[in-house]
């Protein structure tokens, strides 16, 4: 069931890759969207997507392409408040991990480990706001 389930996310991945219409946060598409809810990746403090099993490759071009988007939105966003790119990407991930991940979903605490999201407040990490 998972192997059928990581191949019609592979699909979906490698049709919206080629459409360019992988969004990055809201208005997730199919294809991150089943890899999220799939358990496949997940938020990392660090503002990033991470994989928490080894990718096929249709994850990993899905994943590569979202965290390109991203850094360039954090990139922009550094710019334009005069910080860093690692500022702003950590307090995204803080926001990201804090606001929108759902139960059920994956994300990773500041020890490194791959929590599951539930109905209590994620393990944030101690610079977050």
């Amino acid at each position: 069931m998972k192997k059928s389930v990581e191949m019609v996310i592979a699909a979906l991945a490698l049709g919206a890759a080629a459409s360019g219409a992988i969004a990055y946060q809201a208005g997730r598409d199919p294809a991150y969207q089943g890899a999220r809810e799939s358990g496949l990746v997940g938020e990392k403090a660090d503002g990033y997507l991470g994989f928490v099993t080894p990718p096929s490759p249709a994850i990993k071009a899905l994943v590569d392409d979202i965290n390109i988007k991203r850094k360039a939105a954090y990139s922009k966003e550094a710019l334009a408040n005069g910080a860093t790119v690692e500022e702003m990407a950590l307090r995204s991930g803080c926001r990201l991990i804090a606001e929108r991940t759902v139960a059920g979903e994956k994300y990773q605490t500041p020890g490194g480990q791959w929590k599951t999201r539930d109905a209590g407040k994620p393990e944030l990490d101690s610079r977050c706001p």
